[in-house]
């Protein structure tokens, strides 16, 4: 079967709107991502200053203040550990804030819950191989969920620190009690132990960044289909049905039938000028046979 002239314009119609749908959707879901990380780097800025900016505070005003008041053998973590009053800070904050995590990412930690994982290990050893490193920020996924983060190093400036992580034999008796003496000891100055790390989750981010690539292309394609719809109409009343009456008055004349009938079109255009050309062939035939006829 044949196409025509209508079939071959509707099927490059056709392919030209689907590759521009597929470029809209595209186009829509990458932007859509890349704004989603976006947003997750912002919020995990404002999540990380916060955190660091409490820490501080409490290193540099309450600290000081509850060494002073507290016996040098005693240990109130609450009161002495800026690890324990981070994560009981973020404890609490995480309360309302779902598909966020901070972690304290600790090589050998005291508190089991802030062991590093694998990717946590890789991050510190990062930290430990440059030395001028001071963030560290990207994707990863963790148990099939993407997240971003943003990390920054724990670094043993101070002798301060090794009084609770130094030798277990000179730790507080309190610590010891509670901790015990297997691990979170043993730190040296200048060692990076740790990482403070922010995790802001991208999967409701990226879904709906789907969700939207989807109603554009849904919208696109709605688009193009209303205007194959009219093309197809338009071809035909405008192209087709012009050219198919020309096609069966040519027949006619070429056959001497009503060769008396005028050939016109109402239009000033490409189809109107074949069907005055086919008119004057019509006028030729129409006075060649009555030349005949009178002879």
């Amino acid at each position: 079967m044949k196409i025509g002239i209508k079939g071959r314009l509707i099927t490059v119609v056709l392919c030209l709107s689907f590759a521009a749908v597929a470029s809209i959707g595209t186009a829509s879901y990458k932007f859509s991502t890349s704004n989603a990380v976006d947003v997750a780097k912002e919020k995990g800025d404002i999540i990380f200053n916060y955190i660091m900016a409490q820490r501080d505070f409490f290193r540099l005003e309450q600290r000081s203040l509850a060494m002073e008041i507290v016996e040098h053998d005693r240990f109130y973590p609450t009161l002495m550990s800026g690890f324990v009053v981070t994560r009981s800070t973020w404890d609490r904050f995480k309360e309302n804030l779902p598909g966020y995590m901070f972690k304290q990412a600790t090589i050998d930690p005291l508190f089991p819950a802030n062991k590093a994982d694998e990717d946590e290990l890789n991050i510190i050893s990062e930290f430990k191989a440059s030395e001028s490193t001071k963030r560290l920020e990207g994707i990863i996924n963790k148990k099939g969920e993407d997240f971003y983060y943003i990390a920054t190093p724990i670094k043993i400036t101070k002798k301060g620190c090794l009084r609770c992580h130094g030798n277990p034999a000179k730790a507080p008796k309190d610590q010891i009690e509670i901790y015990g003496t297997e691990h979170g000891y043993n730190w040296k100055m200048g060692d990076t132990v740790a990482t403070f790390i922010v995790y802001v989750s991208l999967d409701k981010a990226v879904a709906k960044a789907r969700k939207t690539s989807m109603i554009l292309v849904s919208i696109a394609a709605g688009i193009i289909l209303v205007l194959v719809i009219f093309i197809w109409v338009f071809i035909n009343f405008v192209v087709v049905n012009p050219i198919l009456k020309l096609s069966t008055r040519a027949e006619q004349v070429s056959l001497g039938r009503n060769l008396k009938e005028t050939i016109s079109h109402r239009t000033d255009d490409e189809i109107g000028h074949l069907a005055s050309a086919i008119n004057r062939l019509r006028i030729s035939l129409l006075k060649i046979l009555q030349r005949v006829e009178k002879k």
